[in-house]
C-alpha cells in the first residue's frame, strides 16, 4: 500500500481549502471581528470620534495608509461601529428611564436605535451612494489604470462617521435641552429646529468629505447640494412645526 496521498485525496483536500478561503472572503472582515473585542482598537476608534468633531479631514487623511496597508478603503476593525451602538444603547436606558418606558420599553428603544436609526437607515443611505458613486462619480485619469471603485463597506463607513455628530446632538445635546424642548413657546421651537437641522447639515457635510477624500472620484460637491433644501425646509418649520416635539411623540408617545 502506497504511504502518498493518491491524486483523488489531494485534489478534494486543495478543493476543500479553496472554498473554505472563497467562503472566508465572501465575509466582510469586520464582521468576522464584530465578537472579537480584545482585537479591536478602541483607543484608536475614539481618536476618530474625536476628530470628526473638531478635525474631520484628519480621520479621512488616514484612509490612504489604510488603503496602502491593507488594501481597502474601508476599515476592517469594527470598534467604532461597537462604541456607536454602545452609545446608543446607553442613550436608550436614559431616555427610557426618563419616559418610564419599564425594561420593555427600553428593550424596544434600544433595538429601535440600533437597528432601524443606525443600522437599517444607514445601509440605505450607504446603498444610495454607494451606487450614484460608482454609477456616476467615477473616473479613472490614466487609459491604462486599474479601474477603482467605492466599496460598499466604505459607503457604510461613511455614513457612521457622519452619525456620529448626528448622536451627539440629537441623542446627548437633545436629551439635557429636554426641559426647554417640551415648552410650547418659540424659543423651544426654534432650539429643536435648530438641532435637528445643524444634525442634518452636519451629516450631509462628512458624508461629503468621506466621499470627496476618494481620489478617483469626481463631482462630489453633489452631495451637498441637499443642504439648499434642508435650509428651505428649516425656514418653512420656524413658522409652527416643532420638530423636536414630533420625533419624540413618535418615539416615546
Amino acid at each position: 500500500m502506497s504511504l502518498l496521498p493518491t491524486s483523488n485525496t489531494y485534489a478534494s483536500s486543495l478543493d476543500g481549502s479553496r472554498r473554505q478561503r472563497r467562503s472566508s472572503r465572501s465575509v466582510p472582515l469586520i464582521i468576522r471581528r464584530i465578537f472579537r473585542f480584545p482585537q479591536m482598537d478602541f483607543e484608536f476608534a475614539l481618536w476618530q470620534m474625536g476628530y470628526l468633531i473638531i478635525a474631520p479631514r484628519r480621520v479621512y487623511r488616514n484612509i490612504y495608509y489604510h488603503k496602502q496597508t491593507k488594501n481597502q478603503w474601508a476599515r476592517d476593525d469594527p470598534a467604532f461601529l461597537v462604541l456607536l451602538a454602545s452609545l446608543l444603547c446607553v442613550s436608550a436606558v436614559a431616555w427610557g428611564l426618563v419616559y418610564g418606558l419599564g425594561m420593555i420599553g427600553i428593550l424596544r428603544a434600544m433595538l429601535f436605535m440600533v437597528f432601524v436609526d443606525f443600522l437599517l437607515v444607514g445601509s440605505l443611505v450607504a446603498t444610495f451612494s454607494w451606487f450614484v458613486t460608482n454609477r456616476f462619480l467615477t473616473h479613472n485619469h490614466m487609459a491604462h489604470a486599474v479601474d477603482q471603485n467605492v466599496e460598499w463597506a466604505y459607503a457604510f463607513d461613511v455614513h457612521c462617521n457622519s452619525f456620529f455628530p448626528v448622536f451627539l446632538i440629537l441623542y446627548l445635546l437633545q436629551f439635557f435641552f429636554m426641559p426647554l424642548l417640551q415648552r410650547s413657546n418659540w424659543i423651544s421651537l426654534f432650539v429643536g429646529n435648530t438641532m435637528y437641522f445643524i444634525s442634518i447639515i452636519w451629516y450631509i457635510y462628512g458624508t461629503f468629505l468621506g466621499f470627496n477624500a476618494l481620489p478617483f472620484l469626481v463631482h462630489t460637491e453633489l452631495f451637498l447640494y441637499p443642504i439648499v433644501i434642508c435650509v428651505i425646509l428649516y425656514i418653512a418649520s420656524l413658522f409652527g412645526l416643532n420638530i423636536s416635539q414630533s420625533v419624540l411623540s413618535i418615539y416615546f408617545g
